[in-house]
């Protein structure tokens, strides 16, 4: 391989063009070459995938693997001082979107029926309940408020743990933990402490649900007996991570891109119809789910470039969905954009299973923001903002607001 770089600055979400936008070096490889070869911190040679076309092209080939256990699973997250991971990681059980067909196809196909469209659209009206709850118990708090820890975590938190079946008075248990898991930068042990609690958690949850289930998802899960207790566990993991992190660092970051766009602000308080419109614009415009890897399982082309079997491949959602080849002035929030198509749920048989719930929670939650809270601004410096840099999934920790 040769003209290789060194793995980005970007990819450890270090946004030096503004909090919003892919940093300047991955915009420059992007522009210069789509498919670029990389070297990562532990030394071993693989590929960055950034523009569009590319992207979207890699999502949808099946010979990029999703098993980490084919490849180096940790190169990009080792912490500083430390040697990257360079063993490939086990397949945990149930963790389908680490899976390939079959086994990704067995247990995928167990809960598409849960998140149909039709059915996420019967629970609009409950969400919408929930969501002006949350919304009465801001607006009687003493000002200023932090909008992630009163509003966007627990907004999808009380959403997801209703139609799961876990108790949202545990929610401590599993925030906690699932923000634990989440930091990039830290000791292995301190990352498997936090997976080893939630696991265990859950599995005492599944254990409950199969001895006597109830109407809620892991409960119809639970009544599968080809399901193992490992297997549902893991499929909790991941449903509850994804119900609540995706959503909530999307209400909060959402908020700020809005706040730091007042005139984009101001047109959909003005008009209200261009809401659905604009949180597909929100989602192309932050991708708060940047980074995704893949393995080769053999030689694939992608953008006239041939990735070897065995290479790591690395995806970055955000660079794409700010490729201008796709979106005219792609660094520019647009709330009458047509933003369809984007990759913010990422694209072929890995495409996000929960999308139409989040749309409906960041439609209602935006909307309901915006209505309530006329005068809603930042109570602190735009440049004070805590960013989730140090976290796989991007968003702000904290976002203090007052009205």
């Amino acid at each position: 391989m040769t003209d290789t770089v060194p793995v980005p600055h970007g990819l450890s979400q270090e946004r030096d063009a503004g909090p919003f936008d892919p940093s300047s070096q991955i915009t420059r490889l992007r522009q210069a070459r789509p498919v670029s070869p990389l070297i990562f911190p532990d030394g071993h040679e693989g590929w960055l995938i950034t523009g569009y076309d590319e992207v979207r092209r890699a999502m949808a080939d099946i010979r990029l693997s999703s098993r980490l256990d084919l490849g180096v699973v940790h190169a990009l997250d080792a912490p500083p001082g430390m040697p990257a991971a360079t063993e490939p990681a086990p397949q945990i059980p149930g963790m389908f979107v680490a899976m390939d067909p079959p086994d990704h196809t067995r247990l995928r196909r167990r809960l598409t029926g849960a998140f149909t469209v039709k059915r996420m659209k019967s629970l609009e009206a409950h969400i919408a309940e929930i969501v002006e709850r949350q919304l009465d118990h801001l607006a009687g708090l003493p000002q200023p408020v932090d909008l992630v820890a009163e509003f966007a975590l627990p907004v999808p938190s009380l959403v997801i743990c209703e139609m799961l079946g876990v108790p949202y008075a545990d929610r401590d248990i599993f925030q906690s933990n699932y923000a634990q898991f989440m930091v990039k930068e830290q000791p292995l042990e301190q990352k498997m402490g936090a997976y080893a609690a939630l696991n265990t958690y859950l599995a005492e949850l599944v254990a409950s649900k199969r001895a006597e289930p109830g109407e809620d998802i892991l409960s119809d899960l639970a009544r599968h007996e080809d399901l193992t207790a490992e297997e549902l566990t893991g499929v909790a993991f991941l449903l509850l991570l994804a119900g609540h992190e995706t959503t909530a660092n999307m209400l909060g970051l959402g908020t700020f891109a809005l706040l730091e766009n007042p005139a984009q602000l101001a047109e959909l308080r003005a008009d209200p119809e261009l809401l659905p419109g604009a949180v597909e614009e929100l989602l192309r415009y932050l991708s708060v789910g940047d980074v995704f890897y893949r393995y080769a399982a053999e030689d694939v082309e992608i953008g006239g470039v041939t990735i070897n079997a065995g290479s790591t491949v690395v995806l970055s959602m955000l660079a794409a969905n700010h490729d201008p080849r796709r979106f005219d002035d792609p660094d520019s929030l647009d709330v009458h954009r047509n933003a369809r198509g984007h990759l913010a749920f990422g694209h072929g048989i890995h495409q996000c299973l929960g999308q139409q719930l989040a749309r409906i929670e960041m439609r209602a939650g935006f909307g309901g923001l915006l209505r309530r809270f006329p005068d809603l601004a930042l109570a602190i410096p735009a440049a004070e903002v805590k960013l989730r840099t140090d976290m796989n999934i991007y968003g702000v920790h904290e976002l203090p607001v007052t009205w």
